[in-house]
């Protein structure tokens, strides 16, 4: 069967449907947003994260959370895993206020590094790359808050092209793009010729930035947190090309609304016989690091998506 609707006429219903329910949830984030910036940014992030923690039992993908969580930690009882799965989501709502006051957010003082809400880990690493004229690698992963590093690095004047997957919403992906853009940072979305667009940064001495945590489903299979999962090797392919440095860099949430950006010191990724980069085994260090992070800080890891899945011919048939 190549469709699962094979009537024109449904499959039209269908797609204003889903249209509709797209407009509808994107105004729906865009009041939220327009109620947040009336208050403090204290105040309208301390309330997310309150409605969050709240709201947990009942939120679409808790189910799933506590499910992936539980097979990272089986040490962990029942409890521990739901007080982990509540914790998370007051820090996902948390982070969606914060997209209104990112800017705000990013207080670092350099004559008053202890002053603000945020403080570094890595300054030299920052001014490296900075100063290094050649190109880098850096990546992340959906810890913490980890939309505040492309604000980072523009404070330092760093000039990061980032590579992030747009929502599947078209009415959300043009507000997160706008909310996501700083003045030195370029966004490139995750599709067909992204890798290209991410070559030509690369050949110019600029820095890529990427979230190196999802699945991907053409990707080598490797261990993460106990289980197999997919990997994306973009960024081990590239370093292999542009001969590029990669750094970890993560956001670490600490108490009273505060934040540790931390550039860590590149990695060195393992060589084949012939001297060249390791695609797969520099892909397993790159999540070898993130998972160390994950069971770092559990609750500030965005659990809600099934990296475990392993998605076969079969199943891509179906793919809607």
């Amino acid at each position: 069967m190549a469709r699962l609707i094979r009537n024109p006429a449904v499959e039209r219903i269908a797609l204003k449907l889903k249209s509709a329910w797209d407009w509808t949830v994107a105004k729906l984030v865009g009041l939220f947003i327009h109620l947040v910036k009336k208050l403090p940014p204290e105040k309208s992030t301390d309330m997310a994260e309150r409605a969050g923690r709240l709201l947990a039992p009942i939120l679409p993908r808790t189910r799933m959370a506590r499910e992936n969580m539980a097979a990272a930690f089986p040490e962990k009882s029942p409890e521990e895993i739901a007080a982990l799965t509540k914790e998370m989501w007051g820090y996902v709502a948390r982070t969606m206020a914060e997209y209104v006051f990112l800017d705000d957010l990013f207080d670092y003082d350099h004559d008053n590094p202890d002053k603000g809400r945020v403080e570094i880990a890595g300054l030299e690493n920052f001014l490296k790359v900075r100063e290094g004229g050649k190109p880098v690698i850096i990546f992340t992963a959906h810890t913490g808050n980890w939309e505040i590093l492309p604000v980072a690095a523009s404070t330092y004047d760093l000039s990061v092209t980032a590579l992030f997957r747009p929502p599947n919403n078209p009415y959300l992906a043009k507000r997160v793009l706008k909310a996501r853009q700083t003045a030195k940072g370029y966004l490139v979305p995750s599709r067909a010729g992204a890798a290209w667009a991410l070559a030509d940064v690369l050949e110019r001495g600029d820095a890529v930035g990427l979230l190196a945590d999802q699945a991907f489903t053409r990707g080598p299979h490797i261990e993460f947190l106990g289980r197999k999962a997919t990997a994306n090797p973009i960024a081990a392919k590239l370093a292999r090309q542009y001969d590029c440095d990669i750094y970890p860099a993560r956001c670490v949430r600490l108490p009273q609304g505060r934040f540790r950006i931390e550039l860590q010191n590149p990695i060195d990724p393992p060589k084949r016989e012939d001297g060249s980069l390791d695609i797969i085994g520099t892909t397993k260090m790159i999540n070898n690091v993130i998972e160390g992070w994950v069971r770092e800080n559990p609750a500030q890891w965005l659990w809600l998506h099934d990296r475990w899945k392993i998605k076969g011919e079969e199943a891509a048939k179906w793919r809607r």
